[in-house]
């Protein structure tokens, strides 16, 4: 069976007779346009199943109202939410959304970025790759398309970003430790040069700073694996010390629940004799038993705060690029795997 090919205006036009002019300015509601002569034209739209094209219409009007989203991993759980926030945001707006993976390649990355570029998308969301440290080929996109960058980002970008308080939260969860009587406070946290990590190492080091705690490298750990497998691999060695910690902070909640799983399996007492703390309040931080003390972010925000960042570069074109840092304020979950620790 032959494949249908889709109506094309000039068919429509032809079998209303009017000109292809008329029947596009119908179907987008043009006010000169007779409102019978709209509805007929509609009606047979529908009837013949015509569907515009928005790249040939994004071609004559310089806009197709689509935005490229480029994330590391689709099926990561915060990002899951990120996107949420995305595609509700552009549909208020009116624009639909690519979503394209670079499964942390920067070349990958870079590919995907051309693609959008190609495909005549009127702006990018993107989150970095991993290991990102090549930005010639996002620099040179940049300067002919707005690009705004979310949670995994670069100082090294002039464009808008859009994150976390990083710092802050990390602060904020060191300090609910100390509070509770905590002083030996390890840190589970990536060996990269991530954004969000180095960020966090931050709050961790000035919560202990602001106590008059000093910084112990022997339980400042790091791995190239933060997940559940990586912090059960670190909590091992902390456990291993002459002097254990007496709370972990992970900048991940599944390395906080990898750290959890390893305690259990030592029968350490969880919070009394280690308090442990994640950072992104996943699914999972309630379903860990003791549930999972950590930093709530608010992704679905982060993703509609993007948007209507975007967008408004893409309607409001600046001559030079900028770059500006927009935080997302977050807040602290205590839960049963820090509450009630008193020593």
């Amino acid at each position: 069976m032959a494949k249908k090919r889709n109506t094309t205006l000039k068919e429509l036009a032809q079998e209303l007779k009017l000109s292809i002019s008329t029947v596009s300015r119908a179907l987008n509601e043009h006010p000169d346009i007779n409102p019978d002569t709209r509805e007929k034209v509609k009606r047979l739209a529908k009837k013949m199943h015509y569907v515009p094209n928005l790249f040939a219409r994004g071609f004559r009007s310089h806009e197709t109202y689509i935005l490229g989203v480029i994330v590391p991993n689709i099926s990561h759980m915060f990002t899951s939410t990120i996107l949420k926030g995305i595609l509700e945001e552009a549909e208020l707006r009116g624009y639909r959304v690519i979503i394209s993976e670079s499964k942390n390649s920067e070349a990958k990355q870079v590919e995907m970025l051309e693609t959008m570029t190609q495909f005549g998308v009127d702006g990018v969301l993107m989150s970095l790759a991993r290991k990102t440290t090549r930005l010639e080929e996002l620099l040179e996109i940049l300067d002919r398309l707005p690009i705004v960058l979310f949670d995994k980002v670069s100082i090294k970008m002039p464009c808008t970003q859009i994150v976390i308080n990083e710092e802050e939260a990390a602060f904020n969860a060191v300090e609910h430790l100390i509070e509770l009587g905590k002083r030996r406070i390890a840190i589970i946290k990536e060996t990269e040069n991530s954004y969000n990590s180095e960020k966090r190492y931050v709050g961790y080091l000035r919560a202990l700073n602001a106590h008059g705690i000093p910084a112990c490298d022997k339980i400042i750990l790091s791995t190239e694996d933060i997940s559940i497998d990586g912090g059960k691999h670190l909590t091992r060695i902390l456990l291993s010390l002459k002097e254990r910690p007496d709370a972990i902070f992970a900048i991940t909640d599944n390395a906080a629940i990898g750290a959890i799983q390893t305690l259990h399996r030592f029968k350490v007492k969880i919070p009394e004799e280690i308090a442990v703390v994640g950072f992104s309040n996943s699914a999972n931080s309630t379903i860990i038993n003791p549930a999972l003390t950590t930093v709530d972010q608010p992704g679905d925000r982060i993703g509609r705060t993007a948007v209507k960042y975007l967008i408004d570069e893409i309607k409001n074109p600046k001559n030079e690029i900028v770059t500006k840092t927009v935080e997302i304020k977050t807040n602290l979950i205590v839960r049963d795997s820090t509450l009630g620790s008193q020593v």
